[in-house]
């Protein structure tokens, strides 16, 4: 899909979204002030605003009694507006913390998880670079600070800036835990102090693209031809691999996930249905419009 298009229909949904203020009551309550219109409130993850803007015109089409709100802001953000109670969903690109689920059961009730959708997480640079491959262990010390120059990896003579979303993203927890610790629960590496917190995936495709030193970091979905994908290898003598909707469905991509819907307890009424209809062929064919990866099995 043309992106200038993606972009000009996404700033029509939100226009047309940003009227509708559903509460996790008023979903239940099938509206306030319109016994014929039902609301849902559905916030989170960056990574999955367009996708969820998509999916909610979609079935608004189908079911114009429902009016679904949908913005973005981060999935840690999403998730505490879960817990206290102000939305009815909550999108997140990375699963919800032990903290979070206790701080949820004790506002009395335990969130239940939905996967929809998968993703991939693309590491990217400037087309110019020679690299073209790295292992997550390179990776992993370039982001810890222990590889500074493009050299040291048989590149150019450039300083390495370093990119990442900001630290309430679900995208920023995911890559922290999977490629800078490496999957290690027992490793508390972190960023290195000089990377730049962008707060966007919009922004980190423009800055990647503008600078010849970037590295940085993107959901399939948002990454475009103006960068270049890095092929990837979990361990020494593995194969590496590029991203793409094929390899994150056999496994062969390691820098994959899930991403997932959250609700206050087990779905009912509308929102239960709505999740449904999340499954169905119709909105699996809209994840893989956007560049995601279509899952299988009811959420």
């Amino acid at each position: 899909m043309n992106r200038l298009l993606l972009t000009l229909l996404i700033a029509a949904n939100l226009i047309l979204m940003g009227g509708c203020h559903g509460t996790a009551d008023s979903a239940a309550d099938s509206g306030t002030g319109d016994s014929s219109t039902a609301y849902i409130q559905n916030v989170g993850s960056d990574t999955m605003v367009n996708l969820a803007l998509f999916w909610a015109e979609r079935y608004q089409e189908l079911f114009p009694q429902i009016s679904i709100s949908v913005t973005g802001g981060g999935s840690g953000t999403g998730l505490a507006s879960l817990t206290n109670g102000t939305i009815d969903i909550a999108n997140a690109s990375r699963q919800i913390k032990e903290s979070e689920i206790e701080q949820a059961e004790e506002n009395g009730f335990t969130p239940f998880e939905i996967i929809v959708a998968r993703d991939a997480i693309g590491v990217i640079v400037h087309p110019d670079n020679p690299i073209n491959e790295l292992s997550i262990e390179q990776i992993s010390q370039i982001y810890q600070g222990e590889i500074n120059n493009w050299h040291e990896l048989g590149g150019e003579d450039r300083p390495i800036v370093r990119l990442s979303r900001e630290t309430n993203s679900g995208t920023h927890v995911y890559f922290l835990e999977t490629v800078i610790r490496m999957g290690s629960k027992e490793d508390s590496s972190i960023f290195s102090a000089d990377t730049l917190l962008l707060p966007s995936s919009e922004v980190i495709i423009a800055e990647v693209r503008d600078n010849p030193n970037a590295i940085g970091y993107d959901g399939l979905g948002y990454i475009t031809p103006e960068v270049k994908m890095i092929a990837i290898s979990s361990a020494p003598g593995v194969p590496f691999v590029l991203p793409s909707v094929e390899t994150v469905s056999d496994g062969s991509y390691p820098i994959s996930r899930y991403l997932y819907m959250y609700t206050r307890g087990k779905p009912e009424g509308i929102i239960l249905d709505y999740l449904e209809w999340l499954n169905s062929e119709d909105a699996q064919e809209i994840v893989s419009e956007l560049g995601f990866v279509p899952i299988s099995g009811a959420p």
